[in-house]
């Protein structure tokens, strides 16, 4: 099977300098806004952060999306407009419904502040299909253990959502979605499912291999659907599946905002803008502001 038998298309992400780390960006991009729900994908780290600093993503809204928050290495206090506040941790998943309207941040923790401390982290945003755009907002976390993991010895994988080599986690889907954190020991190797519409892969770490394919890091790669491959890597590797159900209306992405409609944006730009979204009990101090000209699709500190 040739490259474009397995590929439908190859996306190099764009890298964001943060000062104590990067973040390398694959969704949304011109030619592809989303993959099965997802409509935002970010590799953040891996990073140290020096004793007496920290990671401080000030209180900022989403509207008609969840996000996704898996950490590799590190913590997030994450706190949002609900009264949550929640330490998330490796291993670990927040999953934020925005639905229509939420404010959160996501700090160091105190603890880690104190010491030299690492970052690594999958960020996701999940669009929300048409009848749930305008729910009322939710969180949930599932620690590390409430995930279902296959592990044969070379491969372990955690199924992070949906329902993956005959298990299925507790995180909530809106719309059918697959997206799981694969580590392959070496010559480790594991079959790829062909049921769901969209999927893509993405190699976080070490080395990987689709049928022989070898698998550029901190690419992401949308493979052809309905086909089926093996993937394995010779020194180790860690390799992220994601995807689900193809929606059948667009969606539309501008700054921290999501919609099927245009309108809607614009609508939450001006309800940011005038502060009337709920503030976070407790991080109510400071805030992001809504971007001059044209926006990244997410602004950090």
């Amino acid at each position: 099977m040739t490259a474009d038998d397995l590929i439908l298309q190859t996306i190099t992400p764009t890298s964001h300098n943060l000062g104590d780390f990067r973040v390398h960006r694959s969704l949304p991009v011109q030619g592809r806004t989303m993959v099965g729900p997802f409509i935002f994908f970010d590799q953040a780290g891996p990073a140290k952060i020096g004793a007496g600093q920290g990671i401080d993503v000030r209180p900022h809204p989403h509207i008609n999306l969840a996000t996704v928050t898996y950490m590799y290495e590190g913590a997030f206090l994450h706190r949002d407009s609900l009264g949550t506040e929640q330490l998330i941790e490796a291993g670990a998943v927040n999953l934020m419904t925005a639905g229509k309207g939420i404010v959160h941040s996501e700090r160091s923790p105190d603890a880690d502040r104190a010491k030299e401390s690492k970052l690594s982290a999958i960020q996701t945003w999940l669009a929300l299909p048409d009848r749930y755009e305008e729910m009322d907002p939710a969180f949930e976390h599932v620690g590390e253990g409430g995930m279902p993991v296959i592990d044969d010895g070379h491969v372990r994988a955690r199924v992070i959502m949906g329902s993956l080599w005959g298990e299925t986690s507790p995180v909530t889907t809106y719309a059918q979605t697959i997206y799981a954190d694969i580590q392959l020991s070496p010559g480790g190797r594991i079959a790829i499912d062909p049921s769901a519409d969209e999927r893509a892969i993405y190699v976080s770490g070490g080395d990987a291999m689709l049928d022989g394919l070898m698998l550029v890091p901190q690419t992401l790669y949308v493979l052809r659907p309905g086909t089926s491959a093996t993937l394995m890597s010779v020194d180790g590797g860690r390799v992220v599946l994601c995807g689900g159900e193809a929606f059948t209306s667009p969606r539309h992405v501008w700054w921290n905002f999501v919609s099927s409609t245009q309108d809607r944006l614009m609508q939450a730009r001006e309800d940011w803008e005038a502060m009337r979204f709920p503030l976070i009990p407790g991080d109510d101090q400071e805030y992001i502001p809504i971007p001059q000209g044209r926006p990244k699709t997410v602004s950090y500190p």
